[in-house]
């Protein structure tokens, strides 16, 4: 019997020059049938913290250090799951014959959803929305995608209407500050501990790529 599955992408410091060490790409994913359940829950843990806004990794905070902890409870406790890749942008040899980074860019998508994709399911796939060339995007995840029978949607979203959009900024967020060994805000420091304790991994290293709740692919380029 088919399944259907919900998959919530983002990017963090995915430009070429935005003087950043680290590409990453990631997304939380859940069964389409806990969708609902997922929002609620997540609806009630703002409420009790009266957390207002978006959950983003920006925003982690000593005062809002005990939501953020929930949120991270509540991803561990459930089906929910996360995958991200990552790339040391000064591995990136820009002078390679025919090389354009836009191409590139696509490729790190395929790295990160072709490999999880069952094509004995379906899913719908939610992009954050960035600019103005979001359809173009679409056209072009399909074609190097090659699996078009398994992908249900593809869409651009924009992130204050996804929760588990803003729980794919706030995982990114974790590793990206861990990767570039920043230690100066406690409550992020903290968060980072304790995905390490519910994973026993290295956020630093790639996972086996049979891990699927929290599965980090690090891209060695030649």
């Amino acid at each position: 019997m088919k399944k259907t599955f919900n998959i919530y992408c983002d990017e963090s410091t995915h430009l070429l020059k935005d003087g950043m060490p680290y590409m990453i790409i990631a997304y939380v994913s859940t069964a389409y049938n806990q969708l609902k359940q997922h929002n609620q829950y997540i609806k009630l843990l703002k409420a009790k913290h009266k957390f207002k806004g978006e959950i983003k990794w920006s925003s982690v905070s000593r005062s809002q250090y005990p939501f953020y902890n929930d949120v991270i409870e509540y991803f561990f406790a459930t089906d929910l799951k996360f995958r991200a890749v990552i790339v040391n942008k000064s591995k990136i040899d820009e002078t390679r014959e025919e090389f354009t980074y836009n191409d590139f860019y696509f490729r790190m998508y395929y790295q990160l959803l072709y490999h999880k994709i069952d094509p004995c399911n379906t899913y719908n796939i939610y992009l954050d929305i960035k600019d103005t060339s979001s359809q173009s995007k679409l056209v072009t995840l399909r074609r190097i995608l090659k699996i078009e029978k398994a992908i249900r949607n593809i869409q651009f979203i924009k992130s204050y209407e996804s929760y588990l959009m803003q729980m794919t900024d706030l995982l990114m967020g974790t590793i990206n500050y861990h990767l570039r060994g920043l230690t100066s805000v406690v409550a992020k420091t903290n968060l980072i501990k304790k995905i390490e304790e519910h994973t026993k991994i290295s956020l630093k290293e790639s996972t086996p790529k049979s891990t699927d709740k929290f599965n980090l692919f690090f891209i060695e380029l030649q």
